[in-house]
């Protein structure tokens, strides 16, 4: 799996966020897996606490680095080779758009220095947390990205944890629903029924990015909300109850 050095203006690209709905976040956020992004480092300069979690953080900082520079030679001979699929203004023009990898690499090389205990080594489907510990849950280029490495089975233990560790006022939020070669899950509908049936809640929120036509899916999850009994309509057994 590659490790990318992605900025905080992807992750609002892909999730449909805005640094503005960060800063208002009411608790921290969770980025899983982290990879060498700069998403903790650029969220704390808004005032928002983040964790990032990947089992590469076992790991010392030169070696995820390298890594890292890697994936930017990929992505750089991918765009070069296949330029119509990277038409979107955040692509544009590519240079410029590898460079904001760099920038979030080196942002990610300094925030690990400073702060470790927010890169912690972990793997789905067990994440090191108390339940319902953030706000607000991002899951990139994972769980769908890899499905020789996750089955629908893991795919869903790997959902279910997500979901755990996410307060119950929260969401999760899981982009690109797509593998490498662009080809949508196709158990995603079996997926969202085995999640209904763990009272979690799913939606396949669309988002489009500022000047860009394409359609993106993220999969967004919260858990089933009951309203208190005081608070639901009353049914006519209950009506007849009191008149009685």
């Amino acid at each position: 799996m590659l490790i990318t050095s992605r900025p905080l203006d992807e992750y609002c690209a892909f999730f449909g966020l805005s640094r503005a709905a960060l800063a208002a976040l009411p608790g921290p956020l969770l980025d899983c897996p982290g990879g060498a992004s700069g998403l903790v480092a650029e969220a704390r300069a808004l005032g928002c606490r983040a964790v990032a979690v990947d089992p590469a953080y076992t790991r010392p900082t030169a070696e995820l680095l390298a890594e890292a520079e890697r994936a930017r030679r990929v992505m750089a001979a991918a765009m070069a080779a296949r330029p119509w699929q990277y038409l979107s203004p955040r692509h544009q023009p590519h240079d410029k758009y590898l460079r904001s990898w760099d920038r979030a690499r080196a942002l990610f090389a300094a925030d690990r220095a400073a702060h470790p205990e927010c890169y912690l080594p972990a793997a789905l489907p067990v994440l090191p947390f108390a339940d319902g510990e953030f706000a607000l849950t991002l899951s990139s280029y994972l769980l769908f990205a890899y499905p020789d490495r996750f089955p629908p089975a893991a795919q869903l233990a790997g959902l279910l944890e997500l979901v755990r560790v996410t307060a119950p006022e929260g969401e999760v939020r899981v982009h690109p629903l797509h593998d490498a070669a662009s080809r949508r899950s196709p158990h995603l509908a079996e997926l969202r029924s085995a999640l209904g049936r763990h009272r979690v809640c799913s939606e396949l929120r669309t988002v489009r990015a500022p000047g860009d036509g394409r359609r993106r899916y993220v999969l967004v999850l919260s858990r089933h909300r009951v309203r208190p009994a005081a608070a639901r309509p009353a049914g006519p057994l209950a009506a007849a109850g009191r008149a009685g």
